[in-house]
């Protein structure tokens, strides 16, 4: 099933992340790359994907955003609640665009 990469989350966007890293899907499990930082730091570290808060409300941080240097398919920046959820969204778009296919089991 396609679906925008805005719209990705949990194992839905750590399977496009794994996709998008060329990963074989052995049916062993994913990592947690969108929860995990060890499993998300190194693509943001590799890719050079920064991330900044984007929506504050009383001091409290509500979205983040992550961009990289150059610029992307239709927006510079991918948007989520975590920075880890924004970087993995903007890796995944910079690698297979701004639509996926996705298993409907993982949605």
């Amino acid at each position: 099933m396609k679906i925008k990469t805005s719209d990705l989350t949990l194992l839905a966007l750590d399977r496009a992340v794994a996709h998008a890293l060329g990963a074989p899907d052995d049916g062993n499990g994913l990592p947690y790359y969108s929860t995990d930082w060890a499993q998300g730091g190194p693509i943001i570290q590799r890719e050079g994907i920064t991330t900044a808060p984007y929506s504050t409300h009383n001091g409290v941080v509500r979205e983040w955003k992550a961009g990289r240097d150059w610029p992307m398919s239709h927006s510079p920046y991918h948007f989520g609640t975590t920075p880890l959820i924004a970087a993995m969204r903007c890796y995944v778009a910079s690698v297979l665009g701004d639509e996926v296919d996705i298993p409907e089991e993982l949605l």
